[in-house]
């Protein structure tokens, strides 16, 4: 994935990267055993995930809200995104990060904060 990132991650990634986004500093696709997350600020222990429609089904749904409790047990705090947040409401999108790093804001657990469900066709 790190070599072939979605369009919305690679989107999402031009706003984290080089600490543009508050001085925050992020890493894409790295290690969290036993996962491997989308972007993380280790120095606040946030993640942020970025789901597309295939997040959607019963079965990844429960696998990411799995993912999120053992996340949360090692202390991360997980946000999650849909591919569509990220590109029809960036700037929502990284307000929700900001103040998640600056602690306003909890885990966003299993399901993105903007919808339940994926639009139709979002991939």
């Amino acid at each position: 994935m790190r070599r072939a990132p979605t369009e919305a991650e690679r989107k999402l990634w031009g706003y984290l990267r080089k600490q543009s986004l508050g001085g925050f500093r992020f890493r894409r696709q790295s290690p969290v055993p036993p996962y491997i997350v989308d972007f993380i600020c280790f120095s606040h222990k946030l993640i942020v995930e970025v789901d597309g429609a295939t997040h959607g089904d019963l079965h990844e749904l429960q696998y990411d809200e799995a993912r999120t409790v053992h996340l949360n047990g090692e202390g991360f705090r997980v946000l999650r995104f849909w591919n569509a947040d990220i590109y029809h409401s960036i700037d929502a999108v990284l307000d929700a990060i900001l103040l998640a790093l600056q602690g306003h804001t909890p885990s966003g657990g299993p399901h993105p904060p903007f919808g339940h469900l994926p639009p139709e066709g979002e991939g």
